[in-house]
């Protein structure tokens, strides 16, 4: 798996626990690379570090942005009754989208996120919302 592969999945896992927690993003992701990271059997270079910490970052500093163009894009499904795995990966593949990752790179790596930690239906569930933002984003 290459390195910006595992700084997303980093990123999944950072998010997730800061939403569980409620800690601050530099806390969390610093955390996670000295507790849970060494015991996860990730191999996180620094590569996928530093981009695990940017991803997060990022998304922290633009939720609000990040998770109206979710809402937008999310017919028929309220943000705050999506599992927290979808909408930490829509979160990280909306921010993809938005610093112009090109679409298929940001939507297949979040649909293959959320194939391996979500639901059955996680994939095209993901696939949908970006793809409606990536439309959105032009």
């Amino acid at each position: 798996m290459g390195a910006r592969s595992v700084g997303r999945e980093c990123a999944l896992m950072i998010l997730f626990g800061v939403e569980i927690t409620e800690q601050d993003a530099p806390a969390a992701t610093r955390a996670f690379f000295s507790q849970v990271a060494p015991d996860s059997g990730l191999e996180a270079d620094e590569e996928a570090r530093e981009y695990a910490a940017q991803l997060v970052a990022g998304v922290a500093s633009t939720r609000e942005e990040i998770d109206e163009r979710i809402r937008r894009a999310s017919t028929n499904w309220r943000l705050e009754r999506m599992s927290r795995v979808d909408r930490n990966v829509l979160r990280l593949g909306v921010w993809e989208l938005v610093q112009a990752v090109p679409r298929a790179v940001a939507i297949d790596e979040a649909v293959e996120l959320a194939k391996r930690f979500g639901t059955e239906d996680s994939g095209a569930f993901v696939n949908g919302v970006l793809s409606r933002v990536a439309d959105e984003l032009g």
